[in-house]
């Protein structure tokens, strides 16, 4: 893919680890899983957006930049890792959080992701849910512009073609260590929401010759949506690496039927997909991303959907927003 024809700051931790998970498996009916831990890159707590912040924030500062301006929910993952990339190279960073869920308890508002935003130093403005939110970035930005700053803008989850950049790289990565153990994937399996990550991954698959199919498992859109969302931005990163003609319609596929009552709620399911996850591998998930992935991988292998299939479940991190939601899980994880 020759990724070194693109700016790119360097901090992510990778490669990150492909672990087996035979408990969870065993759990899950016999599936022979693996877990791509993009938990671990590293980025204050690390989480899947670090791969993608690294060639945004390689542009960024290629350009000059000297503010990043981004948004997302309250209790955004990608918020969090922005702030921490912003930290580490001297940049402002400026965030509008959206109270998506309307959620008005103490610890969703004040702790986890949003502790750490502050803590972090970046400036947050928050926006009622269901703003415009890519009119409140430029706004954002041209007030940044208008006191003499050089604002970059990196849109939700970091998901545009630059972004995905980290996603096809992280589709290479993944070859390579599946090449190295000798393991054949049958399927791939991740939360699907801002679409960066998706299709970052099914154009880099496509790109490198992988004939590996990619789930996404959606947090919030219908799947009419979430999938038109990500085969545009697949095509638009295969087309940046310079094979637009990779990526075929029927490459993206995305099960939108275990987003519960809406994006960043929690139900039952997602309660226990969480348990599961901590109770058999150790592995921590989040209620809003990986743990709805992992409660649609779970419903899928008991209706016996991987059988005697080699999955790869891509965590993608968010451990952090926990501490956002003390007051929903308490008395529910006994």
């Amino acid at each position: 893919m020759h990724l070194a024809r693109f700016p790119r700051a360097h901090f992510a931790h990778l490669p990150t680890p492909l672990e087996a998970a035979p408990r969870l498996g065993e759990a899950l009916g016999g599936v022979n899983l693996f877990v791509k831990r993009d938990d671990c890159t590293g980025l204050a707590g690390g989480g899947n957006k670090t791969r993608k912040l690294e060639f945004l924030v390689g542009e960024a500062l290629a350009r000059g930049a000297d503010t990043l301006v981004t948004q997302g929910a309250v209790q955004s993952n990608h918020v969090r890792q922005t702030a921490a990339a912003a930290a580490r190279f001297g940049l402002a960073c400026e965030v509008i959080l959206e109270t998506r869920t309307g959620s008005k308890a103490e610890d969703y508002n004040e702790n986890g992701n949003v502790l750490l935003d502050r803590l972090l130093g970046a400036a947050l403005r928050t926006v009622p849910g269901g703003s415009d939110m890519n009119a409140a970035l430029e706004e954002t930005a041209q007030a940044v512009r208008d006191r003499g700053g050089k604002p970059y803008v990196i849109p939700g989850g970091g998901s545009n073609a630059i972004g995905a950049l980290g996603y096809a790289d992280c589709a290479r990565e993944l070859m390579v260590q599946a090449d190295a153990m000798g393991l054949k994937i049958d399927q791939i399996v991740t939360a699907t929401g801002s679409a960066g990550t998706q299709a970052g991954l099914v154009a880099g698959l496509a790109v490198v010759g992988a004939d590996v199919p990619v789930l996404g498992i959606g947090v919030r859109a219908p799947r009419p949506t979430q999938e038109g969302n990500v085969f545009k931005l697949a095509q638009e990163t295969a087309a940046l690496l310079g094979h637009p003609d990779r990526v075929a319609r029927e490459q993206v596929v995305a099960d939108c039927d275990y987003v519960g009552e809406g994006y960043g709620l929690v139900d039952q399911a997602v309660i226990e997909a969480l348990k599961l996850a901590a109770r058999t591998e150790g592995l921590l998930l989040d209620p809003v991303y990986s743990g709805k992935a992992m409660k649609g991988l779970i419903a899928l292998a008991a209706q016996g959907r991987f059988e005697g299939r080699t999955v790869v479940f891509l965590h993608t991190g968010g451990a952090q927003g926990l501490f956002g939601y003390q007051s929903e899980l308490e008395g529910k994880l006994a």
